[in-house]
C-alpha cells in the first residue's frame, strides 16, 4: 500500500514538472470538503503517500501497481501453507517443539498449530492468505479506505459553513460581507475591479490578522483567518486607486475568544528615521569604498598587482557592507558591481564594468596599463553613488529597508556561495561575512519596531548571526580567507546550515514591517 502510494506521488510530481501528461486531468479534488493543513490528514498522506487531489493517472497507477503486487504477495505464503499438512502428519514433528535437524530445512519454515489454538504471525497469514487469497487482498485495500472515511466524517472539515465569498470591485471593497463567527474560516475573495491589488482584513485597532499579498484582475484567491470576539474590516488596495474599506463587522458566537495574532502596519514615518540612520551608515562604507579604489589605483601604477589584489578585496567587502542586493542601487549600483552575464562578449564585453570586472583582470594575469581604466571608469562610478545616495531609485524609499534585512544575505547565498558571482576571487566567505554586517546595521535600525511586534525574533536572530559569523571565520587562516573550493567539506557545510537557518529567521521581517500601499 505504501509503495503504491509512492508510486502515484512520484507520478504526479513528473506532471507537475510538465515531464508526463495529463496534470489538469483530475480524478477527484476533496480540498473543498477536508481541511488540506488538519492534523489527521496529514498522518494520512504521510503513511499513504495518497493526497487530497489526485489525477487519473495517479490513480490508475495506484489501482494498477496494487493488482499485480498483491496476488504475488499473498501467492508467496503458499508454499509454506501447502507444507504443512505433510508436516502434520508426521508425529515426530508434531510432538516435538524442539529444534529441527539441520537435515530437514524445509520443515523449519512450517509453524504446526497445537490443537485449539489460533493461528498467530505470519505463518497464519500465510495460510489464511492461501486458502482466501483475494478477500485478504480486498482486506489490504479496503480496510485504510473505511478507516480514511471514517476518520473523514467523525472529525472537522473545512465544510461551505466556514467558506465566506467576498468580492473586491473597483468601487466598493467586500460589500457582500455582512456577518462573521469567531473561530476559525477562510475567505474567497473574488478580484471584479479590473486591477491587481493586495486585501487585508484588520481587526479594529488597526491590526492586519490575515492578507492575499497579491491578487489579479478576474482571479479569486483563499484567506485563512482566525478572529476573536471583536470588530474587523476588510482593507483592499487596489493599484491606482485609494485604498477601499470595508463596512466593521462584529464577530459572534464566542464572546471569550480571545482575538488572533496581528501585526499593526509600520508607517512611513516610523521607517523615515531608520532609513536615514542607515543612509548615513551608507555613506560611511561609500567612502570607504572609494578609499580602496583609491589604493587599488595606486598599486596599479606602480605595477604591484600583489597589493592590487588585497586593495579589490577590501573594495569589494566594502561594497558588500553597504547591503547593495538585488541591484537595490539602480544602475549606478549596477556599474559599480555588475556582471558579465547575458552579454555577448562575457566578462570582456564592454559593458562590464566594476569590481567584477577589475577582479577578474587581477587574478587572470591582465597588465596594469589595461586595469587602469577599468579603475578609473569604478572610481567614477562610486562617486554617482554617493552623490544620488538619497535618491528612491538607491536608499530614499524607507519601505526598501524592511527587504533588506532578508535580501542582503539572500543575495549572498545566491550569488557568492553558489559561485556564480566568482570571477577569479575565490571570495564568497569574505563577500558573505561583509554581507553579514551589513545585515546586522540594518537589524539594529529597524530593531524598535521588530521588537513592538515580535520579541522573540531579534534574540533568535543574534544567536543565529554569531553562529554564521563563527562558521564563516572559520574559512580565514592568518588573516587570509580559503577559497570554498580550498575549504573541507564539514566546514562549507556549516556556512550553508547557518546561513539556512538565519535565512528562514530573517524571510519575515519584510512582511513584519511592510508599509501598507497608500493607492
Amino acid at each position: 500500500m505504501i509503495a503504491a502510494g509512492v508510486l502515484a506521488h512520484g507520478l504526479g510530481d513528473l506532471q507537475e514538472a510538465g515531464l508526463l501528461p495529463g496534470q489538469r486531468w483530475t480524478a477527484f479534488d476533496l480540498t473543498a470538503h477536508v481541511d488540506p493543513n488538519s492534523w489527521w490528514l496529514s498522518l494520512i498522506t504521510g503513511a499513504t503517500e495518497l493526497s487530497p487531489t489526485m489525477t487519473v493517472l495517479q490513480v490508475v497507477a495506484w489501482v494498477v501497481y496494487l493488482a499485480v503486487v498483491i496476488p504475488l504477495f499473498v501467492r508467496a505464503g503458499r508454499p509454506a501453507a501447502a507444507a504443512s499438512p505433510a508436516v502434520a502428519a508426521s508425529p515426530a514433528v508434531a510432538a516435538s517443539p524442539a529444534a529441527p535437524s539441520p537435515a530437514t530445512p524445509a520443515a523449519a519454515a512450517v509453524q504446526v498449530r497445537p490443537a485449539g489454538r489460533r493461528w498467530t504471525g505470519s505463518a497464519g497469514w500465510a495460510q489464511l492468505a492461501a486458502r482466501r487469497p483475494w478477500a485478504v487482498a480486498g482486506a489490504l485495500v479496503l480496510v485504510p479506505a473505511v478507516v480514511a472515511a471514517a476518520t473523514i466524517a467523525v472529525l472537522p472539515s473545512a465544510s461551505a459553513a466556514t467558506t465566506t465569498a467576498v468580492t473586491v470591485t473597483g468601487n466598493e471593497c467586500a460589500p457582500d460581507w455582512t456577518s462573521a463567527r469567531a473561530g476559525t474560516q477562510t475567505f474567497t475573495v473574488t478580484n471584479r475591479s479590473g486591477k491587481p491589488g493586495e486585501i487585508n482584513l484588520d481587526n479594529a485597532a488597526g491590526g492586519v490578522v490575515a492578507e492575499i499579498e497579491t491578487i489579479g484582475p478576474a482571479t479569486t484567491a483563499a484567506m485563512t483567518a482566525t478572529l476573536g470576539s471583536g470588530s474587523y474590516t476588510f482593507k483592499c488596495y487596489l493599484s491606482g486607486q485609494a485604498v477601499m474599506s470595508s463596512a466593521p463587522v462584529q464577530a459572534t458566537g464566542n464572546a471569550g475568544a480571545p482575538g488572533p495574532a496581528a501585526v499593526t502596519p509600520v508607517t512611513m514615518a516610523e521607517l523615515a528615521g531608520p532609513n536615514r540612520a542607515y543612509q548615513a551608515y551608507v555613506a560611511r562604507k561609500l567612502a570607504a569604498l572609494a578609499d580602496a579604489v583609491t589604493r587599488v589605483r595606486a598599486d596599479l601604477r606602480r605595477g604591484d598587482l600583489a597589493a592590487a589584489r588585497r586593495a579589490w578585496l577590501a573594495a569589494q567587502m566594502a561594497w558588500e557592507r553597504v547591503g547593495a542586493s538585488y541591484n537595490s542601487f539602480g544602475d549606478a549600483g549596477i556599474a559599480v558591481d555588475g556582471l558579465p552575464d547575458g552579454l555577448p562578449g562575457g566578462v570582456h564585453d564592454k559593458k562590464v564594468t566594476g569590481l567584477h570586472r577589475l577582479e577578474y583582470g587581477l587574478l587572470h594575469g591582465q597588465r596594469s596599463a589595461s586595469l587602469l581604466p577599468v579603475v578609473n571608469e569604478l572610481a567614477r562610478d562610486v562617486a554617482t553613488v554617493r552623490k544620488n545616495l538619497t535618491s528612491p531609485d538607491i536608499a530614499g524609499d524607507p519601505a526598501n529597508l524592511p527587504l533588506r534585512a532578508h535580501e542582503i544575505l539572500e543575495d549572498a547565498l545566491r550569488d557568492h556561495l553558489s559561485g556564480s558571482d566568482d570571477q577569479g576571487g575565490g571570495a564568497a566567505y569574505a563577500e558573505t561575512y561583509a554581507d553579514l554586517q551589513a545585515t546586522r546595521a540594518v537589524l539594529g535600525e529597524l530593531s524598535p519596531l521588530i521588537v513592538a511586534r515580535a520579541p522573540e525574533l531579534l534574540p533568535a536572530a543574534r544567536t543565529q548571526m554569531a553562529a554564521l559569523r563563527q562558521a564563516l571565520l572559520s574559512a580565514r587562516v592568518s588573516g587570509h580567507w580559503k577559497r570554498p573550493s580550498a575549504t573541507p567539506l564539514a566546514e562549507r557545510q556549516r556556512v550553508n546550515a547557518a546561513i539556512g537557518v538565519l535565512l528562514e529567521t530573517l524571510s519575515s521581517v519584510p512582511n513584519l514591517l511592510e508599509a501598507p500601499p497608500t493607492h
